[in-house]
């Protein structure tokens, strides 16, 4: 099973988590979250699979984050308005995520990924 990866360059947690991926042997297809940003389509299907709230797929310790106030913005915006955000900048999304057929794991929790992968 090959698992899409997405991350940034310069990220040094997607560095993290693309060294664990290898050093596990872990077929991947990996797609850079920045020159290639998320669709609204994609991102509500992986939010789907996720099982967590959708605030979870926020960057939130990212400059553009807190440039756009979404820290007092987000409590009041529908479900949608969310994504269609997240769809417009891959520097919004948290990162990285790991897709499976069934599964969104977002951000490196090396254990979660060791659970889902071995």
């Amino acid at each position: 099973m090959k698992y899409l990866f997405l991350c940034y360059s310069r990220c040094s947690t997607c560095r993290r988590a693309r060294a664990w991926l290898d050093e596990q042997g872990v077929d991947y297809v990996s797609r850079d979250i920045v020159e290639e940003n998320p669709s609204r389509e994609e991102l509500e299907k992986w939010f789907t699979m996720s099982e967590r709230p959708l605030k979870s797929f926020f960057n939130t310790s990212g400059r553009l984050y807190r440039e756009l106030g979404l820290k007092d913005r987000l409590p009041e915006m529908s479900e949608a308005e969310q994504l269609e955000l997240l769809a417009t900048d891959g520097l919004l999304v948290k990162r990285p995520l790991l897709l499976g057929e069934d599964f969104t794991l977002v951000g490196f929790r090396q254990k979660e990924w060791e659970e889902k992968l071995t």
